[in-house]
């Protein structure tokens, strides 16, 4: 149920089309809610359809051209009535997670080298995630809006801080275990 949200709260920042919309998945909400150029497009025509936003007026003929939409008041509405609703947390699910707790079971080769790989993955986000906030949250964004994007930004970091930190843990962990029997 969240994407049509996510979408609305995107064309509530600015009107765009489906094609903008999938760039500005890729570039900031994707960060935290991904969606496919294919999913955005039939959640479109589902909102679209359900009286959440309309295609903007176009000044040429529509054949060929992207259509831009625009929320309408009861999109707008859902969106408010969304957000103020209570929601408890969902439980994570992680394949990595669950992969460890069978390499338990049936040995550790090759989890290893993916926490590594997953180690170097969580640094490299967590760092362009810093680079954004050095970008874009200088002291001159104060506003409502800034604080709260900001706030969502420190949610990346932090999560991103967490996993770095909690890889390195495993890893050290991994030099402490005995060797796989068989190995040399």
């Amino acid at each position: 149920m969240s994407l049509p949200h996510a979408i609305l709260t995107a064309l509530l920042e600015k009107p765009s089309s489906g094609l903008d919309l999938t760039r500005r998945f890729d570039r900031s909400i994707g960060y935290f809610w991904s969606a496919t150029h294919q999913q955005i497009y039939r959640e479109l025509g589902k909102l679209e359809n359900e009286g959440y936003i309309r295609a903007l007026p176009s000044e040429q003929p529509t054949r060929g051209q992207k259509k831009s939409y625009e929320v309408l008041p009861a999109g707008r509405a859902e969106l408010a009535r969304w957000t103020a609703a209570s929601q408890d947390p969902k439980p994570p699910r992680d394949t990595l997670l669950l992969r460890l707790r069978a390499s338990a079971v049936v040995g550790t080769t090759g989890i290893e080298d993916d926490l590594r790989r997953h180690l170097a993955l969580h640094q490299r986000q967590l760092a362009e995630y810093e680079e954004i906030q050095r970008r874009d949250f200088g002291r001159d964004r104060d506003t409502p809006q800034d604080r709260l994007q900001h706030l969502i930004l420190r949610a990346g970091i932090d999560l991103e801080t967490f996993w770095t930190r909690w890889l390195t843990h495993a890893l050290e962990e991994f030099e402490r275990l005995p060797a796989p029997e068989g190995s040399s």
